[in-house]
């Protein structure tokens, strides 16, 4: 019995649970030139991502194959898991649609707004969050005012 528990024991060290200190995998597609957007992959690995950068050239395809509203469009493009966030989503959104998993296909933050994370400057007030849903509607819903 003895050398039962001590086995157990060896396997768990020698092959650690994965998932438990495990890094979520982000792949974020940016134009080359962007320094705002490379900010924003710094932003998640600070905070536990692990994040592959795709340059390219065309990222209105990548925003047509996502059926991103054009009035959505952010800087740059995150795919994480199931999901699409589109431009600086703050942490707190990005993290709590990983944590409840809605029926939504992601979030955005258009444009390039002032003091988001990854971008320089003083923010000029709140910063809205919109729901990314499957069915574009012409007022999307706001998510969250950070």
């Amino acid at each position: 019995m003895k050398s039962w528990k001590s086995w157990i024991i060896v396997a768990l060290l020698a092959f650690p649970v994965t998932g438990l200190s495990a890094e979520t995998e982000a792949t974020l597609y940016k134009n080359p030139n962007c320094g705002c957007c490379a900010e924003y992959a710094k932003y998640l690995e600070e905070n536990g991502f692990d994040v592959e950068t795709i340059d390219t050239d065309d990222l209105s395809q990548l925003k047509a194959e996502h059926n991103i509203p054009e009035r959505l469009h952010g800087c740059h493009s995150t795919l994480i898991g199931n999901y699409v966030f589109e431009g600086h989503v703050p942490l707190e959104s990005l993290t709590r649609v990983l944590e409840e998993k809605p029926f939504i296909k992601g979030l955005s933050v258009p444009g390039m707004p002032l003091g988001s994370p990854g971008m320089t400057g003083e923010k000029r007030g709140p910063l809205e969050v919109y729901t990314l849903a499957f069915q574009p509607t012409e007022t999307p819903e706001v998510y969250a005012t950070h």
